[in-house]
């Protein structure tokens, strides 16, 4: 035993020291040589960029830059915010071109603009692209392996689960619940306006009403019983937002800062309160209150574990993804919608003749009622209007991609582990795509013969992993806009000051104040 000993000690000390070369071995790569392969592969190409500090990158220029452009508000109300937005994107593209790389830490970001290899990289790479290991960290506690981060079959199964719930006669089947749940909102705006109110932050009512909508449509609950939810994911978000001010390297989660300990105590309590809505429907379905789990996206989710279904690749839904997918559900079903209908009210109450183009064809299409899903489609203004909203404010500013693989994308040799950022707000506001008015809000340029299809738009992403909630945001956006706008005229306060900001999402700094004129 004892002369055993010495070798077993050996052995064990042996196989920490491997294990430690390895952890190094790792941590050097992915710090600096396959940042410093990429570099050198990209220059070769033609494809500079501003020069990385050692592990933060570019991470305090973009951080500077942006906390400069958006610390005052914007002199009137206009809609040429890219400079604001994305100050590093108008730098740095002035500097070096169309394409060029920056870096967020040790992760390298080629930005693309063009928008031939936009199609082409959307279209044809979707199963060599995904989200990166960075973006996935900066976001875990936010909405976690949620269908929003995944990658690879896991992106494929969890997409094949959720997408009955925004399709057919299912998405037609929400209609009812939209109707109500904005009745419900007008009425308590009628309310306001006759004991004396008469201005409102058009931003917070939408915000609530999106949420009672999907909570209702897709968690069969309220906003009330959803409520803590989301004010707990809109701190999640802020927080989740300034991911990039801090590093992210193997284990950063345990470091015992302040930052990391205040997600953590969200994250819990977010999850806490999911599980009593995921428990309340489990239980009905076993004492056999309900026959099924039901068909909502809850209920879908709960089939398939139950179900529990593997396939070759070993996919197994469980009860974290579960909590996952409803933090990404609940927060990007209500949140993409919100601000969609915030931004499109802003827009039609500083363009009063547009409103009213819009309130005629509402009348004349739904005679005061509110539109039935055969009616929408009939909505052609109200549609143009809605996409143009999309152009000028779209939901996100930046659409990542990172490469799994070596491809090829045009005349670019894309090297593995390259992070693809397309600026859909650059694109949005592209004078070469859209023309010299491109900052004006122009909706009939979504009606006319002049609306090419080759320009390039991408409120919701494009190709195979497109927002799979996109036909259910632009049916909620319809049927809300047209029930308001047949009941209220509307124009924007002295009160509003014009302010984007980007916390995840495009979002308006101080609300949207408007003044509301009862119709009926």
């Amino acid at each position: 035993m004892a002369a055993g000993f010495p070798v077993a000690s050996l052995v064990v000390l042996g196989t920490c020291l491997l294990l430690l070369l390895k952890v190094a071995y790792e941590t050097i790569s992915c710090y600096w040589l396959i940042p410093r392969r990429i570099k050198k592969a990209m220059e070769k190409q033609g494809v500079r960029g501003p020069k990385p500090r050692f592990l933060v990158g570019n991470v305090f220029e973009v951080a500077s830059m942006v906390s400069k452009s958006t610390a005052g508000d914007m002199e009137s109300v206009h809609h040429d915010v890219v400079s604001r937005l994305l100050p590093h994107y108008v730098a740095w593209r002035e500097i070096y071109g169309k394409r060029f790389i920056y870096w967020n830490g040790a992760e390298p970001r080629l930005c693309l603009t063009e928008t031939d290899l936009i199609k082409e990289l959307l279209s044809k790479y979707n199963a060599v692209t995904g989200k990166s290991w960075m973006q996935r960290e900066g976001s875990k506690h936010f909405v976690g392996r949620g269908l929003l981060m995944a990658n690879g079959e896991d992106w494929y199964h969890q997409r094949h689960i959720a997408a009955p719930a925004f399709m057919g006669d299912k998405l037609k089947s929400y209609a009812r619940y939209m109707v109500e749940c904005t009745t419900e909102m007008l009425r308590s705006l009628k309310n306001a306006v006759e004991t004396g109110q008469t201005e409102f932050d058009i931003e917070s009512c939408m915000t609530r009403l999106a949420a009672d909508i999907i909570s209702r449509t897709e968690f069969g609950s309220s906003y009330e019983k959803g409520k803590r939810i989301f004010e707990l994911l809109t701190v999640l978000q802020r927080l989740c937002s300034q991911s990039t001010r801090h590093l992210c390297y193997p284990g950063n989660r345990f470091y015992p800062s302040k930052y990391n300990s205040e997600i953590k105590t969200l994250n819990i309590e977010v999850e806490r309160l999911l599980m009593e809505i995921i428990q309340s429907r489990k239980d009905c379905a076993e004492i056999g209150r309900i026959s099924t789990y039901g068909d909502d996206l809850l209920g879908l989710l709960l089939k398939e574990m139950q179900e529990n279904k593997g396939n070759s690749n070993g996919f197994r839904l469980n009860l974290p993804l579960i909590m996952d997918e409803c933090k990404t559900f609940f927060f990007a079903g209500h949140e993409t919608t919100a601000l969609l209908l915030t931004w499109t009210v802003m827009l039609l109450a500083t363009n009063p003749s547009w409103q009213e183009k819009v309130r005629e064809e509402v009348m004349q299409v739904c005679n005061g009622d509110p539109p039935s899903i055969e009616q929408l489609s009939k909505l052609t203004l109200l549609s143009a209007v809605i996409n143009e909203a999309l152009r000028l404010y779209p939901p996100v500013t930046l659409l990542p991609r990172m490469a799994f693989e070596d491809f090829k994308l045009g005349d670019l040799h894309i090297p593995k582990g390259l992070a693809i950022w397309i600026p859909v707000l650059a694109i949005h506001h592209s004078e070469e795509i859209w023309g010299k008015d491109v900052n004006e809000f122009k909706p009939e340029r979504f009606i006319s013969r002049s609306y090419s299809p080759g320009r390039i738009f991408l409120p919701f992403a494009a190709g195979p992993r497109n927002c799979v909630g996109q036909s259910y945001a632009l049916m909620e956006a319809k049927i809300v806009l047209a029930m308001l706008i047949s009941r209220f005229s509307f124009d924007i306060s002295d009160n509003y000051r014009h302010a984007p900001v980007v916390v995840i999402s495009v979002k308006p700094k101080y609300g949207v104040q408007i003044r509301l004129n009862p119709l009926i």
